[in-house]
């Protein structure tokens, strides 16, 4: 045999053994079955043939030389032949089995739930509104489809999701859901060429004008609140945060992650690294607010989260839940009141009532406005560095008032009896 050509005759594990480097031995018996001693002394086995359907050349490889036997090999060439004869091409075929072995093992990591952990590591985490997003994850998508992988999701999977959602927490939590969801598979798509989100337009469960919330509480319905919380049976902070939204006028979040560091004397102060306008909101403490942050846990502390389902170790987050009881509660009430049930309502519309009491009590606007954290545009932004606390101290005062008369209403049972026996001040 001379280096560089190609020699014919029966490929046996002898004649494979005395090829040289860069020698090919073409068997006399199958057709396009060859073997060929590589420049690493390896010899590799394998089926030559030209595609009938687009006439181009195809090297299919059988295997080397010492993992398989030269009768293997034949074997396999034979099959490959019988398969180019039907017309077929085993190499596209490989191919194609490869892509589907590579799509099953990225399926198999890719799943809803690795997605949303990596989306949050790289775009929620650090967010001010990062816990929300985190916690609507893990309510409402998770569950449904967080063991779905990625590139098995349909869009009536979503519409499903979000139809349970609508039914569960209400359209507009389904349209924040739909929105982070959303972004987590839009980030995934930057990074992922096979991945093609199954979110369209259109399944938004509300239209714009509908999110735009204005329900604002009425005097019964804030009576039955407060009556369902002194039933209250579940972790002993929820109702004074769910009073204290309404009392301090607070989002959610800011209330819920109170801490004794943001408290100087009368005055609370919310950093601006979690206030929504990124300013420092100074809330002067009135007896009624005094009353429902004045706690201490029960082990040795030095400063603590004030509302705590773990001794002020951890700020209390299981909103959706506590919810659900409580709405639970307030339809009790109602139906043993012979009442109609409570229309859907959310925890910051307390926030919308409280300041829509102020107005009831004759507070003036732009105070009002201040007491809600809410930047008094134009020139007047830019030069009145007064601080108004006392401005805002009587308003608050004012709204406690104004809750009062609505927990006492004449002729009715005390505000007294209706806070559990406590004073108003305990609000």
């Amino acid at each position: 045999m001379c280096t560089g050509q190609i020699m014919q005759a029966k490929i046996t594990k002898t004649n494979v053994d005395r090829l040289t480097k860069g020698q090919i031995l073409a068997d006399k018996e199958v057709r396009g079955f060859v073997a060929r001693k590589l420049d690493s002394g390896a010899v590799t086995f394998g089926y030559r043939y030209r595609d009938k359907m687009t006439g181009k050349q195809r090297w299919l490889g059988l295997g080397l030389h010492g993992s398989i036997t030269a009768e293997q090999a034949r074997t396999l060439a034979k099959k490959a032949a019988g398969e180019v004869a039907d017309k077929r091409d085993p190499v596209a075929e490989q191919e194609d089995a490869r892509a589907e072995a590579k799509k099953a093992v990225q399926a198999a990591i890719n799943t809803v739930d690795a997605v949303l952990d990596a989306f949050e590591k790289d775009h929620v985490d650090g967010l001010r509104s990062g816990d929300q997003v985190k916690q609507a994850f893990t309510n409402h998508v998770r569950p449904r489809i967080g063991e779905r992988s990625i590139y098995d999701l349909k869009r009536s999977d979503i519409t499903s999701m979000l139809n349970a959602v609508k039914e569960e927490a209400g359209p507009v939590m389904a349209d924040r859901v739909l929105a982070h969801v959303r972004k987590a598979f839009n980030w995934q798509m930057t990074q992922d060429n096979e991945f093609n989100s199954p979110i369209v337009r259109g399944m938004a469960k509300t239209k714009p004008k509908d999110r735009a919330r204005k329900r604002t509480l009425s005097d019964d319905e804030i009576r039955d609140i407060w009556k369902a919380l002194d039933e209250w049976e579940g972790p002993a902070c929820y109702p004074r945060f769910v009073k204290s939204l309404l009392v301090a006028m607070t989002r959610r979040n800011e209330s819920a992650r109170l801490h004794t560091e943001e408290l100087e004397g009368d005055l609370w102060t919310i950093p601006a690294s979690r206030y929504k306008n990124k300013r420092d909101h100074v809330i002067p403490i009135t007896p009624t607010m005094r009353a429902l942050i004045d706690w201490k846990p029960a082990g040795r502390r030095n400063s603590w989260f004030v509302f705590s389902t773990t001794d002020g170790e951890k700020a209390f987050s299981g909103f959706s839940k506590a919810k659900k009881e409580l709405n639970k509660l307030i339809a009790k009430i109602r139906k043993a009141e012979r009442r109609p049930a409570m229309k859907q309502w959310q925890l910051h519309d307390l926030r919308r009532t409280g300041r829509s009491l102020m107005s009831r009590a004759k507070v003036d606007a732009d105070h009002a406005e201040r007491c809600m954290g809410h930047v008094i545009g134009g020139v007047r932004e830019t030069y009145d560095r007064y601080e108004y606390l006392d401005e805002k101290r009587a308003a608050f005062e004012a709204l406690a008032g104004m809750l009062e008369m609505i927990l006492k209403p004449p002729g009715q049972t005390s505000a007294a009896e209706l806070d559990g026996g406590k004073s108003v001040d305990s609000l």
